[in-house]
């Protein structure tokens, strides 16, 4: 966030004081919300061997669905902690007896709402829709992708028609493996025979399939047709690297825009208007509805943290902290209500999207007003003695 040199003295000041807690707010809650989703990844993808980029890939597609829900909780931290500092030490009685209103004090805030609601308007309805898409297409490929192997000691496995693999000891989720041996059918009539005292299982990022990666074993190959006779060829390795075979009735992921949170908001009104066989118009109109009034409801974030912040003289700050924390998640949880019943088509999107946007919206408002006006009483008498005096 670049705060311009032509800004107002004051607006810059205001600015500055709120970008280090929102920064630091907007960090920790995305890591927060990260961490939990990055243990249940590594658990699922720990078990088919994918390597620690996929995770990571994964980890960054999930990051556009977790902003969506970190930037409005950020800001309105970063607001309140800001505001409520001020009228801790006294700034912003001095504001108001400079005759510097409340509402003037708000206005570079309201209008980095503003920023942030038209930026939710490009993150809800283009990037989220795309990095979901892209999260589940990757998830899906590394659980899939290739032969999933799991693996039991002792246990023989055929990951062809043609080969087939055992190990002695098998651990770590089934990808490190102990006195492995492998039977291979060659279509020249030979049989590959190979041996070796350790191996690991990991999915190949380059081959899409799974590789088996063995240490100081050797390959032996004979003749099917007459074992006895043949004499045996040995061959002795450091490490070799082999990809199994990958299933050939593997089917590709599926295209985007089977749900309609996959599909960007010029799509969900291409939708709306030609129609779409997949996805009914209920479904379309409520997600197109939610996604514009969350991202309108942004830009009031702004108005009701600093009604919350500005309390009455040693008093802490707590009841308006919880105050303001139950109106912000009962009014997500509301929305998110009313968005499933609009999608089953129980009940209309003006009714239980708009109606508590309306709500929220004018709330916020009128409880900015109703404080500054409050700011206003309690200086006047101050203004008048001083002027008697």
């Amino acid at each position: 966030m670049l705060i311009r040199s032509n800004l107002p003295t004051l607006d810059r000041y205001l600015l500055r004081q709120m970008i280090p807690p929102f920064t630091i707010a907007l960090g920790t809650m995305l890591v927060a919300l990260l961490l939990e989703r990055l243990l249940t990844l590594f658990n699922h993808l720990a078990s088919s061997g994918s390597s620690v980029a996929t995770l990571i890939t994964l980890l960054s597609d999930l990051l556009p669905h977790y902003m969506g829900l970190a930037l409005p909780a950020a800001l309105c931290i970063a607001i309140f902690m800001t505001v409520n500092r001020m009228s801790d030490h006294n700034e912003i009685d001095v504001l108001c007896a400079a005759h510097i209103s409340l509402l003037r004090i708000s206005q570079p805030y309201i209008k980095v709402g503003a920023i942030l609601a038209i930026l939710s308007l490009l993150l809800y309805g283009y990037i989220q829709p795309i990095a979901r898409y892209d999260y589940r297409e990757g998830f899906y490929f590394a659980k899939h992708t290739g032969w999933a192997p799991h693996l039991q000691s002792g246990m023989f496995a055929a990951t062809s028609s043609t080969t087939v693999l055992t190990a002695d000891h098998v651990d770590h989720g089934g990808s490190r493996l102990k006195n492995i041996f492998i039977r291979n059918l060659k279509d020249n009539g030979k049989i590959e025979l190979i041996t070796a005292p350790r191996g690991l299982l990991t999915l190949s990022e380059r081959d899409q399939a799974t590789q088996l990666d063995l240490w100081d074993g050797q390959v032996v190959h004979l003749n099917k047709t007459n074992i006895a006779d043949d004499h045996a060829t040995i061959t002795h390795f450091e490490h070799i690297a082999r990809v199994i075979e990958r299933s050939k009735n593997r089917q590709p992921f599926r295209s985007r825009g089977d749900d309609e949170r996959e599909m960007t908001t010029p799509e969900l009104l291409k939708s709306l208007r030609y129609g779409d066989p997949r996805i009914s118009y209920t479904v379309l109109r409520s997600e197109m509805d939610f996604r514009l009034a969350r991202a309108i409801s942004v830009m009031f974030i702004p108005l009701l943290a600093i009604a919350f912040a500005i309390g009455r003289k040693r008093r802490k700050s707590v009841i308006g902290q919880i105050v303001l924390a139950i109106i912000l998640v009962g009014f997500n949880e509301i929305l998110l209500f009313g968005h499933s019943m609009a999608a089953d088509g129980k009940a209309s999107v003006w009714l239980t999207i708009w109606a508590p946007e309306f709500l929220f919206c004018c709330g916020c408002t009128i409880a900015l007003l109703a404080r500054s006006q409050v700011s206003w009483r309690h200086r006047k008498p101050t203004s008048l003695s001083r002027s008697s005096s």
